[in-house]
């Protein structure tokens, strides 16, 4: 393990630049519109162009990689990434910031596409599971290490916004410093949407609504803790112990689901998070250490029924098309993750700051119902015949699916399997 991870340094760094830099980028914007004094339903208007870049951008941003190259394309993504930081407190215009989240969310699908294709390129059946992980964890800790730095600085001064830039340009040195040769890029395969819900209705179900919740409280929650009356340190802290509560649930509902079948964890799942976020919305933040841990028991619970919703739908898909399938359900996320934010905003704006957590609440009930009643009228895989569960995480790139230790066909060719042995020679 050691080993491998000093191997994959560069990378490592990379990643934990660009993740740290976007989540505290992501977070100031929720807290400077908000003390903007910016309408809720605009703000989720804003911020949910993120999610629509992203989407455009994991479909799209092989072809400008296949045409300069991984490092040059890297180099151009990044750049991208930190110049449109450095744009925001130019202007404090929705329109103009609206237009920089859409240039932001493709930038940094760009990025992650190359990254996660050098993951990709030196996984072998030896190493994948553990390389897996090893991106998860960095990926986590960094996204909660961003929340953190929040604290840096005034939220309304240019001063955060330039740290943003600054972590988002370090991410350029490790990667365009390796010798490690860059891997072939193709388009990934995919099924369409509503074929894989003929097969997996409560699979793509999960990751529409595991989109929504992710992407709502992403873009939302640290609106909601403007609105309760949160400063920016338990602004910061507040987010940050959502998303180290997702890894940190992430690992034991797996042995549940390696012991159970799947689709009555996703509906236990989603009742108790259903249960967490009502209590939020109606305790509000009268006790902080409360709202805390059910802040962290909605938000963690939440995230672990993505990579629920892939181990039912993989159950249920034979080994060559488990690649196509997860690259379904992530743009199932995405398109959750452009709902998500508008919703929950409309709600903020009617209900007040529970709307958040209502709107939640109601999104888990139905898919509580949905998964009772695909239970119901439809047969069980038996226990013994379920795919070894991998806690999948949404917020990648199709491209990290093949790195997956379920996705046998890919590492099992032998073409593959010299290609990777090239590449490893030559690094």
């Amino acid at each position: 393990m050691t080993r491998m991870v000093a191997s994959l340094s560069a990378l490592i760094l990379s990643i934990v630049f660009l993740v740290s830099g976007n989540a505290f980028l992501m977070t100031l914007l929720g807290i400077r519109l908000s003390i903007e004094d910016v309408s809720p339903d605009v703000i989720g208007w804003v911020l949910v162009c993120y999610s629509i870049g992203f989407v455009v951008g994991t479909l799209y941003v092989h072809k400008i990689i296949g045409r300069v190259g991984h490092i040059r394309a890297f180099a151009v993504f990044a750049a991208m990434a930190a110049v449109v930081s450095l744009m925001y407190p130019m202007a404090v215009s929705t329109l103009f910031w609206a237009v920089l989240r859409v240039l932001s969310g493709f930038s940094v699908a760009g990025v992650l596409v190359v990254i996660e294709s050098w993951f990709s390129s030196r996984a072998t059946n030896a190493n994948r599971g553990s390389m897996f992980a090893v991106y998860q964890i960095v990926f986590y800790l960094s996204a909660a290490g961003g929340q953190l730095i929040v604290n840096v600085g005034n939220p309304s001064d240019f001063l955060p916004f330039s740290l943003a830039a600054i972590l988002l340009t370090l991410a350029l040195i490790p990667l365009s410093l390796t010798r490690m040769e860059a891997p072939p890029i193709e388009q990934t395969s995919r099924m369409s949407v509503f074929k894989l819900a003929r097969e997996s209705f409560s699979g793509v179900a999960g990751a529409l609504i595991s989109g929504v919740l992710i992407g709502g409280f992403y873009a939302m929650g640290p609106v909601y803790a403007t609105m309760v009356g949160l400063d920016v340190a338990k602004t910061s802290t507040f987010m940050a112990s959502a998303i180290i509560a997702a890894m940190l649930l992430a690992w034991p509902l797996g042995l549940v689901c390696d012991r159970f079948d799947r689709r009555r964890v996703m509906f236990w799942v989603a009742l108790t998070a259903a249960s967490s976020a009502t209590g939020v919305a109606v305790m509000g933040a009268t006790n902080l250490a409360l709202l805390t841990l059910l802040v962290g028991l909605f938000t963690g619970l939440s995230a672990t029924l993505y990579p629920i919703a892939v181990a039912i739908t993989n159950d249920r898909m034979d080994s060559n098309r488990i690649v196509a399938a997860s690259a379904t359900l992530l743009l199932s996320y995405g398109i959750g993750s452009v709902i998500g934010p508008i919703t929950m905003a409309e709600l903020i704006n009617l209900l007040g700051p529970s709307g958040l957590f209502y709107g939640n609440a109601g999104f888990l009930v139905l898919l509580a119902v949905i998964t009772s009643y695909r239970i119901t009228h439809t047969e069980d895989v038996p226990v013994a015949e379920q795919e070894h569960f991998v806690p999948a995480m949404p917020e990648a790139s199709p491209v990290l699916s093949e790195i997956d230790p379920r996705n046998e066909e890919f590492h099992e060719s032998p073409e593959v399997e010299e290609m990777q042995e090239e590449i490893r020679q030559a690094s």
